[in-house]
């Protein structure tokens, strides 16, 4: 009986047209979407290879900007003057010479002032693949990882950062807090003295050095 039912059932859905079998792609259709995923393939690959050359041509050109900037930062022992040269530097740093990492960079800064951390995490993801030697990319990706308190991600982004543009005294800065916060406090110290390497007159690398000496050294005179 269950089968006699099943079968009128079937036999009306298949009557009134509400079943229907696909048909087979033709060969037209079939070499056109190979064709279109291809195409995609090879947009894709144009657009990395042009993200890449220009970061490459970017980085070149501001190689000798930065050295000088680097070497006013170190001998300026005054916060206001110090601060406004370290902006220069941000600036150079966030000169990516590409336009889709622009924006990608613009809408993961959005994101990430908007608290959507899991977005700004995929669009500085795209970032890295487009351009693997744009530091800033790895950077922002870490202050993100810091931000939801991921910090062996944010330490592993911090190190490639630093393998790029080993004076980047903000990820070193960042990597220094995350120490601290771990309660590493001989390697945060040890980190925090080569930001004020780089930058003598970081405010909050000075305080912690002081604070971490006493901490570390003190109780031992």
């Amino acid at each position: 009986m269950f089968f006699a039912i099943l079968s009128f059932i079937i036999a009306g859905f298949l009557s009134s047209g509400e079943i229907a079998y696909a048909e087979p792609p033709s060969a037209k259709e079939v070499i056109k979407g190979i064709a279109d995923k291809a195409r995609k393939v090879i947009e894709r690959q144009e657009a990395k290879t042009a993200a890449q050359q220009a970061v490459k041509t970017a980085l070149k050109s501001n190689e000798e900007v930065l050295d000088g900037l680097f070497a006013e930062l170190r001998k300026q022992s005054k916060t206001g003057p110090a601060g406004r040269i370290s902006k220069r530097i941000w600036r150079k740093w966030d000169e990516s010479g590409s336009h889709s990492i622009n924006l990608l960079m613009d809408r993961s800064n959005l994101a990430l002032k908007s608290g959507r951390h899991g977005l700004a995490l995929d669009l500085l993801d795209q970032v890295i693949v487009l351009a693997p030697k744009y530091a800033e990319g790895w950077n922002r990706r870490a202050t993100v990882n810091f931000l939801t308190h991921d910090y062996g991600k944010s330490i592993v982004d911090i190190e490639r950062t630093l393998a790029l543009e080993p004076r980047h005294f903000g990820a070193l800065a960042g990597l220094a807090g995350i120490l601290d916060r771990l309660g590493r406090e001989t390697e945060a110290l040890e980190t925090w003295f080569k930001v004020l390497e780089i930058y003598p007159a970081h405010k909050i690398a000075q305080s912690r050095v002081i604070a971490l000496t006493e901490k570390t050294y003190g109780n031992r005179t």
